[in-house]
């Protein structure tokens, strides 16, 4: 049977191959099936740039000054799977190598190496991943505003919330690509939208919200609407996150997470991988808050992920700890957004809980404040793009664990973004002073 053929959809006549890159993007080729066995290249140039298509010189990986040359998108044809162009196009997501070996500076491989690494520990990590977008109509002037719903509310469904039927048409696509999905429902503010992904693997997971996001943009597109997953689109509405949910599954298939004995039904383990998190927790910026957007989310009081804080079933946490216990028992890393590249957030988190408990640190008590007057927590996130990348850069070990060339060509890329941000000035800046200066 040719690879591409399951008993239930006709063989395929071209796979679409995607990788995930540093700015969250999905890139790739078309091949046809018949010939994909040969895998696809693309030039290692790709790494150094930027969302203008300006490439920053010297970028790690990039090979800039060697001539840019190609590397090998690697993949098994048979895990193709059904895509949403139609049923003749499949889509899979490729390992990226050069000269045999793995490129350094990919997403995908940085989380290979984060669960090879809970792996020694004797830990296979899951995670379920929650994402908020808003869905954006054109303005009229060039621009993107969030679609008008004015009946709509947290927790809504239906056409009050959906009149274009977008999640009906999501769930059906997610269905037919093997992307399994719990829930979706309208979040707080108008337009705007929480999608959870079941839990797996985590590899398989981070592979799901990858082709989830870009899906959903796709589909979005045909409607001549966007979906943005920006952590702060609007200014005058909530920011939009994406949580990461972490378990881990010892040798004996129990759930490391929760402990019976414990009066608060957490490990140790539980216990130092949620302290991994907090230590680590202005450094993480640098990666989960990889946007000049991401800081005007990251604000106190805003629910996001801002405090270095940990509580029970607490939303104004950073880790948060569910009710739930036995199987279902899991931490809830409530800092990225879902501008960052999926596999590099999944990557960076497990690596920073990995760390705390490879180091042993003791966690502190939960949070008892509210999460908007009173705080416990004393550190938060750096203010801005600059000041993230400067507390990743300073954090060694965490550099070490998630890859310093992964992380060196990160910081290439984003220096040069914020650079850009910081020389450009905003329409705000010309209505609030050339009237008067």
């Amino acid at each position: 049977m040719d690879p591409t053929t399951t008993a239930s959809a006709p063989a395929l006549e071209r796979i679409r191959v995607l990788w995930p890159d540093h700015l969250g993007l999905a890139r790739g080729k078309y091949v046809p099936a018949a010939m994909a066995g040969r895998g696809a290249r693309h030039c290692t140039g790709t790494w150094a740039l930027g969302f203008d298509r300006q490439m920053t010189p010297g970028t790690p990986g990039s090979l800039f000054f060697e001539g840019l040359p190609d590397m090998d998108a690697r993949f098994d044809p048979a895990l193709a799977r059904p895509g949403w162009e139609g049923p003749g196009t499949g889509v899979v997501i490729a390992d990226l190598e050069r000269d045999g070996e793995p490129v350094a500076v990919s997403p995908r491989w940085a989380l290979r190496r984060a669960m090879s690494d809970w792996e020694a520990l004797g830990y296979r990590p899951e995670i379920g991943v929650e994402v908020e977008a808003y869905l954006m109509e054109p303005d009229g002037a060039g621009g993107w505003q969030p679609i008008s719903t004015p009946g709509a509310f947290v927790y809504g469904t239906g056409p009050s919330v959906d009149p274009h039927g977008i999640v009906a048409e999501l769930w059906d696509a997610a269905d037919r690509a093997g992307i399994a999905i719990e829930a979706i429902n309208s979040e707080y503010d108008e337009a705007q939208f929480e999608f959870t992904l079941a839990h797996a693997d985590a590899l398989e997971e981070a592979d799901r919200a990858f082709l989830f996001k870009q899906m959903a943009r796709e589909l979005a597109t045909r409607h001549g609407l966007a979906w943005t997953f920006l952590g702060k689109p609007v200014n005058d509405r909530g920011g939009s996150g994406l949580h990461i949910n972490l378990s881990f599954s010892a040798a004996d298939g129990s759930n490391a997470i929760w402990d019976p004995s414990d009066p608060e039904g957490l490990s140790v383990l539980a216990r130092r991988a949620t302290a991994g998190l907090l230590a680590h927790h202005r450094s993480l910026c640098g990666l989960l808050a990889p946007t000049v957007t991401a800081y005007r989310r990251l604000r106190p009081g805003q629910l996001a992920g801002y405090w270095a804080n940990w509580g029970h079933d607490h939303r104004g946490a950073t880790v948060r700890v569910p009710p739930e216990r036995g199987a279902a028992a899991r931490l809830e890393h409530r800092l990225a957004d879902g501008a960052v590249p999926v596999h590099v957030a999944v990557a960076a988190v497990l690596q920073a809980a990995r760390l705390g408990v490879v180091d042993e640190v003791e966690l502190g008590p939960p949070e008892t404040g509210d999460g908007f007057e009173h705080v416990d927590a004393t550190v938060a996130c750096p203010g801005n793009l600059g000041e993230g990348l400067d507390a990743l850069e300073a954090d060694g070990a965490l550099c070490d664990a998630v890859g310093k060339e992964l992380v060196a060509q990160h910081v290439a890329v984003k220096r040069s973004e914020w650079a850009a941000f910081c020389a450009y000035t905003t329409d705000w800046e010309k209505r609030a002073y050339l009237p008067f200066l």
